[in-house]
Parts: C-alpha cells; sequence; structure tokens
C-alpha cells in the first residue's frame, strides 16, 4: 500500500513541476541586477569589518540593527521597524591579556568565553592542574585553589577534524568528528566546574576546545552570576603545553587579564523588520517571509554565521526594489537577534505575531517562511522539512536558477535554525541547503570566521535566489502548501 502511494505522489509532483509558472522574463531582471549592480560585497564589508562582532546586547548589536533599519530604508522598503523583546544584559570583552612568563616568555592564544565577568586586574600567578582530581579532592584542598589560575581538564587529545558531510536526500546534516570533550573531561563533569570554581575561589578557570591549528570555539552564557569565576578557552595546544609542564612538575607562571563590560541599561533583544507591500486587492495582505540572524558570536566578525546571510537578504530586499517589482503579496524581511542564544529572536516574532488563538487569522494569511542560516558557499536549494507538496514548486523555481549553481532540493529537515520558530507554530518553513567546507572545522563559532571566508560571487547568488523565490511565493495563485500533519 505504501509503495504505490509513493508511486501516485511521484507521479504528482512529477505533473505539478511541469504546471508550476516561473517568470522567467523577472526572474532575468532579478540575475541582472543582482549581478551587474550588486551592492551585497559593500553590505558585507560593513557588517564584518566595521561593525565587527554582533554579540546579541552589545553596542555592536545595536550598532548593526541602526545600520540594518537605514539600508531599508535606503533601499526604499516599507514599514521599517524594530520589534523589541527581553533578552539580558549585553556584554563586550575590553582588555585581554594571557602569556605565559615562566619557564620562559610564551604569548598564548585565547578568547573568553562570553558574559565572563573580569579578573581583579592583572594576574600573575602559578596555574594548578587538577584535571584528574575529583570533585571531593578539589573541595578538600580548597586553599591550594583559592586565588589561583586553574586547569580542570585533561590535555585536550580528541578534535573536530572534518565538516559535516552534504546530507542524502532524507538525512540530516550532522556535525561529525570528535564528541564534545572525548578524552579531556576528567572526574569532574564540565556542568560541575562553574560551581566547583566558585566553591573554592579560583582566580580564574582555563578550558581547552576541540578546535585545531588555533581554532577557538568560544561561546557562552548569557545567564552567567555576577560572582563567576572568570573563565577562558585557549587554543588545545596551548593547553595542553600548560598542563603537561604542570603534570611533569615544571613550574609555571602565567600573567592573565580579562576586562570585561555589562551593559544593563536596555535589556532587551531587537529584530529589524521591513516590507515590500503587496499590490493584489484579494491576496495583497498575505505574507512571504524571509529572514536571517544578524548576531553573532563575540571572537570574530560573524562573517559565515552570519553576516553572510544577512547582507544577502538586505541585497535581496534591494534586488526587488531596483528592479521595480510589484509583488501581489507582501513580502517581509526580518533580519533576528538572539539566535546564538535559542532562536529567541525569532521565537518573540512568532509568539507575538502568529502563534495560539489570538493570532489564527495572521496564521492564515501567512504563506511561506525562507530562512537562510548555516553553511558557506552558494544556496544549492532548500531544506523541504519532509513536506511532499513543495517539491515540485520549489525544483520549478530552481530550474532557471541553475546555471548559478542552485541545483537541488533536499527532502530531509536540519535543526538549530530559526525556521524552526515557525514550523513549531504549523507553518512552511525552510532553510537554504549550503556548502560546509571549513565550516565546522574553522569558522562556526570561532576565532577564525571573518570576512577572507566568503566569496563576492557567492554572496550575489545567494541574494538573487532568496530575491527569486521570495518573489515567486509572492506571486503565486495559492500560498505555499503545508505539511501533512500525521495522522492521530
Amino acid at each position: 500500500m505504501r509503495s504505490r502511494l509513493v508511486v501516485a505522489l511521484l507521479a504528482l509532483a512529477t505533473r505539478l513541476s511541469a504546471q508550476e509558472p516561473v517568470d522567467q522574463a523577472t526572474i532575468a531582471r532579478i540575475k541582472d541586477e543582482g549581478l551587474n549592480r550588486s551592492q551585497v560585497g559593500e553590505l558585507f564589508n560593513h557588517l564584518t569589518n566595521v561593525i565587527g562582532p554582533r554579540l546579541t546586547g552589545s553596542p555592536a548589536f545595536k550598532q548593526a540593527v541602526e545600520w540594518s533599519e537605514a539600508r531599508f530604508r535606503q533601499f526604499g522598503l516599507a514599514n521599517v521597524h524594530t520589534e523589541a523583546w527581553l533578552f539580558g544584559r549585553g556584554w563586550t570583552l575590553e582588555k585581554l591579556t594571557l602569556e605565559i612568563t615562566e619557564p620562559r616568555y610564551f604569548p598564548l592564544v585565547g578568547y573568553p568565553e562570553a558574559w565572563t565577568p573580569s579578573t581583579e586586574g592583572e594576574l600573575l600567578a602559578s596555574p594548578v592542574y587538577v584535571g584528574d582530581w575529583t570533585p571531593e579532592q578539589v573541595r578538600a584542598r580548597k586553599s591550594e585553589l583559592a586565588g589561583k589560575i586553574v586547569l580542570p581538564w585533561r590535555p585536550q587529545t580528541a578534535f573536530i577534524t572534518q565538516d559535516r558531510p552534504q546530507p542524502t536526500e532524507h538525512q540530516q546534516p550532522v556535525r561529525i568528528g570528535a564528541p564534545p570533550n572525548v578524552g579531556t573531561t576528567g572526574p569532574v563533569e564540565r556542568r560541575e566546574i562553574g560551581a566547583l570554581m566558585r566553591e573554592v575561589a579560583a582566580a580564574a578557570v582555563l578550558h581547552p576546545n576541540q578546535g585545531q591549528h588555533g581554532t577557538i570555539f568560544a561561546l557562552g552564557n548569557r545567564n552567567t552570576p555576577d560572582d563567576a569565576v572568570p573563565s577562558v578557552i585557549l587554543a588545545a595546544e596551548h593547553y595542553n603545553l600548560i598542563a603537561r609542564m604542570l603534570q611533569a612538575g615544571v613550574p609555571v607562571k602565567l600573567r592573565m587579564n580579562v576586562q570585561t563590560r555589562y551593559y544593563a541599561a536596555d535589556t532587551n533583544g531587537y529584530n529589524v523588520i521591513a516590507e515590500i507591500p503587496g499590490t493584489d486587492p484579494r491576496i495583497g495582505d498575505e505574507v512571504v517571509m524571509v529572514g536571517a540572524h544578524l548576531d553573532s558570536w563575540h571572537s570574530a566578525t560573524g562573517a559565515t554565521d552570519n553576516a553572510d546571510a544577512s547582507a544577502s537578504l538586505i541585497e535581496a530586499a534591494r534586488i526587488l526594489k531596483a528592479a521595480s517589482l510589484q509583488p501581489r503579496r507582501t513580502i517581509r524581511f526580518a533580519l533576528w537577534g538572539g539566535e546564538e542564544q535559542g532562536l529567541l529572536g525569532a521565537r518573540a516574532y512568532v509568539q507575538q505575531h502568529l502563534a495560539g488563538d489570538a493570532n489564527a487569522q495572521a496564521r492564515e494569511k501567512f504563506s511561506v517562511y525562507f530562512n537562510h542560516d548555516p553553511g558557506t558557499g552558494p544556496i544549492y536549494g532548500w531544506y523541504l522539512e519532509e513536506n511532499d507538496a513543495v517539491g515540485p514548486i520549489f525544483d520549478a523555481w530552481l530550474e532557471p536558477l541553475k546555471d548559478l549553481g542552485a541545483r537541488r532540493n533536499i527532502a530531509g529537515k536540519i535543526g538549530s535554525t530559526d525556521h524552526l520558530a515557525f514550523i513549531a507554530a504549523g507553518l512552511p518553513g525552510f532553510n537554504t541547503v549550503q556548502d560546509y567546507t571549513d565550516y565546522d572545522t574553522r569558522t562556526h563559532h570561532t576565532n577564525t570566521d571573518f570576512y577572507e571566508r566568503l566569496k563576492l560571487d557567492d554572496l550575489k547568488q545567494a541574494a538573487i535566489v532568496l530575491a527569486t523565490f521570495a518573489y515567486q511565493a509572492a506571486m503565486r495563485e495559492e500560498k505555499i502548501p503545508r505539511a501533512a500533519r500525521p495522522v492521530p
């Protein structure tokens, strides 16, 4: 029975793909504007090199919000505004010194965790290695750790060495490589370390990470308590150097100074919203939405995660306006904050505008959400989230973009990004398929995620794909089909 159903669906998909209208002339105009008069390079440069890291709640994030609003207005979009939601205090790093001073001078590569507090001025101290101690031993020898720089992990021996593969038709992309902290955690569990270091009054704590060649994966917790011990992530090779010298009985001294600042005057996060209003009297109030997260982590400039997508989204909006297109439905653009802390901006938007009984009419008028996030390189297509009905539609829309490398939609799902907020509300949400070369091993949430990681031609292509799909969805006679709900 199931095999007959699959055959029938495939036959239907083939017919629908052949029938799905594709506005070749308008797509040619979109491509001409996006290839020959692109501004995406300037947008990307400003986000990465001028504004820099965009940790939600930080002054740089708010600068990015204001700049994005200004660009949308400059390009002629309507209803440009920000929407606030409760986030918590912001944070920035103001000074960092990390050095071995004895037995020989050696500068260290490291980065503080976000929201870590400052050290009490400059520390010049002998570090203590406790990677083999149990929690009970740590507490029993508290006097040896008070005011010291503590290394609570064994030397890092497992690394992220491969990027996730491109998924097959129904597979989700998964990160491959070393599982978290394999061969590294000692008797003390990671979740215990913060509280244990506070208990023994350590002056600072150093962590290794799973990056190689100086790559540091630096994140942090916005709910870090005020009395937390300052926490710095070292390049694995440098952490291991210190740990092994201490294990060998070599006296070591470190100079360390971490100065950070909290921002509590405004504890909101922000989304930036802009529109091209629909022109059809019948369906003009229906919405096609395109989004990307504007925020980043703090140790680099967030180029691949997610300045490339933010710049391409703004450029897609510019292309549609510059080409003087008049979509039937409203095309709404969103730049989210707080994605890195749990899709907070997108979830706040959905909760306010689309979720629950009070927003039933808005859900009825919502067609589709397109999200641009993880990966690098050009957009290959879309993860279809096992929504069989959209496959032939999106396949047809990719056809005129194949010369730009957009060639394949994938039936399966992808997680951990903003389209999930829309799917949770029962709405169609789709994320781009991209390449993962050097993404998991070198750039994703790391200190190497800089401007050089992207190619201008890929940014141009992404903007054209976003503009094309937004326009086609806005012009389609029907809204985008919703995924069939499982039968109880």
